[in-house]
């Protein structure tokens, strides 16, 4: 079974900007494939050339077997797309932005609604409702409904959850998990990283370049420093206090604790978390409690990234 999509060499440039540098990866069918990365990695630009709607400077790209600099209707036809914010048409009613969509793919809202139907039923009661006073985890799932109303075969959904609220988030997840139970391919960006960790694989992506490609929880496992998470009252005093420590490699806020990476690469974390707590207590902080962690997918792309000392 050929991929779903697959990406060679993919370059993009806006004036002395350069958007994809030189991208390559595929995404297998059947697959929910995260591209996770900060705003301006480049992650929209891929979208538009995905969804031709923008042409590559350079390389190739192929989305169900098509072309996309070649076969754009082909592609059109068959992809269903969330772009980064609110697409809809705010004037129109619910029911009326999904009639609408549903007739430019020359289908109806009838023939698809088994499929829509467990995100659409949610927002149903409110269908004479105008979009713009949607709120917006239902802005949301009209927009997801407009997506898959004519049934696509491949989902492309560009940070789909930005400013939503968290259960309104959560939800949005459980419902991409059952589409991709059904067998529709989906590709998604987020920038967050408990998002990223419901991916079957997720492609790092920062300036435009992909760092790493592999399933979640198996990218943490290539961190190769010790790495420890301090905790105590005054966390900024402690950021401070480490920043001047001698093996520092990185530290930075990561919730209510600090996450510490050592410079040193053949020394046991136990080593490391001892000679932390007394450096930070030495110098002010005597509740500071220091302890070995695994690392995640955040605290790989920051070392991938190649974070300064004490970023």
């Amino acid at each position: 079974m050929s991929n779903a999509v697959e990406v060679h060499e993919l370059t993009k440039k806006f004036g002395a900007v350069t958007a994809l540098d030189a991208l390559s990866f595929d995404v297998r069918q059947g697959e929910l494939f995260g591209l996770v990365g900060p705003d301006g990695a480049g992650k929209t630009t891929l979208f538009r050339i995905l969804t031709t709607l923008m042409l590559p400077d350079a390389g190739n790209a192929t989305v169900l077997g098509f072309d996309v600099a070649r076969d754009l209707w082909a592609i059109r036809s068959r992809v269903g797309y969330m772009p980064g914010g609110f697409a809809l048409y705010p004037d129109l009613s619910v029911a009326e932005n999904l009639e609408f969509f549903a007739a430019v793919f020359g289908t109806t809202v009838e023939k698809g609604y088994d499929l829509i139907a467990p995100v659409y039923k949610q927002i149903e009661p409110f269908r004479d409702r105008r979009a713009e006073a949607l709120s917006g985890g239902m802005k949301q799932k009209l927009a997801l409904s407009c997506a898959l109303v004519h049934r696509p075969e491949i989902l492309l959904l560009d940070e789909p959850t930005t400013g939503v609220d968290a259960v309104s988030r959560r939800e949005f997840w459980d419902q991409l998990a059952a589409l991709k139970a059904s067998g529709l391919t989906i590709v998604v960006s987020t920038p967050y990283m408990d998002e990223a960790m419901r991916c079957d694989r997720v492609a790092l992506i920062h300036g435009g370049r992909i760092l790493d490609i592999d399933a979640p929880a198996a990218i943490g496992t290539r961190f190769e420093r010790p790495l420890l998470a301090v905790r105590g009252a005054n966390r900024y005093a402690m950021l401070q206090t480490l920043r001047a420590f001698p093996h520092t490699q990185s530290v930075y806020l990561f919730g209510e604790a600090l996450h510490y990476t050592d410079a040193r690469a053949n020394i046991s974390a136990e080593r490391v978390a001892h000679e932390v707590r007394e450096h930070l207590i030495s110098h002010g902080s005597p509740d500071a409690v220091a302890e070995p962690i695994t690392a995640g997918i955040e605290d790989s792309f920051i070392a991938l990234m190649g974070a300064p000392a004490a970023a």
